[in-house]
């Protein structure tokens, strides 16, 4: 499940705000999507009035083979749940279950530019990866933008907290609203924009020593996905990459090794941060000893939500009345958007 993270924000009566977010499911959960997306998920849905979905358009434009995405759907639903959603204080839907998407998605490929949707740097990495791998260049992969932008705005959103690489689409989503209010003389979208409590937008390093954690990534032991277990975990930390070690205090670290002390800071003690930080910098640091302690937090960190996400995939009648209930308030939301848009266009005939 590629992580397309994107929430969103609209004033309403009750002065709640909305917020939007999706997930691919395109694969496994990793340790990126739950700190970087899930895990804010969790912390909104007491303060705003909050949709999740799970994006099984989106996963068409790169994998075309769709025979497991019930399964896939289903453990994205249940990572959701186990991490902490609740469905009594917000709305998870999947994307196909709401036809008003698609329909505004059309209107909307109407007033995208082909070459604004060509700059966009997470279309020319796509393009790279699907040409490398002899595919084709899909129109819905070119207007891939498009459709986000739309699940953006379909409940008229503000905030947008994304991780770094999805920045891009922000933009062209802004872009998107600001040009159909344009055109049609009100201000039915607001401009959205990037969001995350303040905080700088988090990017979850990987375990090769480039990038962040992804799914998509080539090697399988760059990521710590949620359902790990204990023993792949542990493996996968002592193999991550890291150099001969420091020669002179108080030296810059490589990318490797600023990878593992990322990590640390996101699931260890300040204590424990701090105790390698300084026999880093003063040249007394044993990587295994480093790599045995990270192992052990994140073990701590993901065995207990591994744990919960097998426990409600065994629920199905669960998984389903979620499903049912979230689709039919998101239709609701987006019938009224949709609905809006038409009549600003002009259609509505005798």
């Amino acid at each position: 499940m590629e992580q397309s993270a994107y929430f969103c924000g609209m004033k309403t009566l009750d002065k709640k705000e909305i917020v939007v977010s999706g997930s691919r499911p395109t694969g496994l959960i990793h340790l990126g999507n739950y700190l970087g997306a899930i895990n804010n998920y969790v912390k909104m849905q007491d303060d705003f009035q909050s949709y999740f979905f799970i994006a099984d358009y989106h996963s068409l434009t790169t994998h075309y083979d769709a025979r497991n995405l019930p399964q896939l759907t289903n453990e994205v639903l249940a990572t959701y749940l186990a991490c902490g959603l609740d469905p009594e204080k917000c709305t998870i839907y999947i994307q196909s279950h709401i036809p008003q998407i698609p329909e505004l998605y059309l209107l909307f490929n109407m007033i995208a530019y082909k070459g604004e949707l060509e700059k966009i740097p997470t279309f020319k990495d796509k393009v790279r990866s699907q040409e490398q791998s002899g595919k084709s260049i899909s129109a819905g992969l070119l207007t891939y933008p498009v459709l986000m932008a739309v699940d953006i705005i379909i409940h008229r959103a503000v905030k947008v907290p994304v991780g770094k690489d999805q920045e891009s689409h922000i933009e062209m989503a802004r872009t998107l609203a600001n040009r159909f209010n344009n055109l049609f003389g009100e201000k039915l979208f607001p401009e959205p924009y990037g969001f995350n409590f303040g905080e700088e937008l988090l990017k979850i390093p990987s375990l090769d020593g480039t990038g962040k954690m992804s799914k998509s990534a080539e090697n399988p032991n760059s990521a710590i996905y949620m359902m790990d277990t204990d023993a792949q975990i542990r493996k996968k930390i002592m193999k991550a990459k890291t150099d001969l070690g420091p020669t002179e205090p108080n030296q810059q670290r490589p990318e490797e090794i600023n990878n593992l002390f990322d990590l640390l800071r996101l699931v260890s003690t300040p204590d424990t941060l701090a105790h390698f930080d300084e026999q880093y910098n003063n040249c007394t640091i044993r990587y295994g000893d480093l790599k045995k302690q990270l192992a052990e937090d994140m073990v701590n960190t993901v065995a207990p939500i591994r744990n919960r996400i097998e426990d409600i995939m065994r629920d199905t009648t669960y998984l389903h009345r979620v499903i049912t209930e979230g689709g039919e308030k998101a239709r609701a939301s987006a019938a009224a958007t949709l609905n809006e848009a038409k009549r600003m266009i002009g259609m509505r005939y005798v």
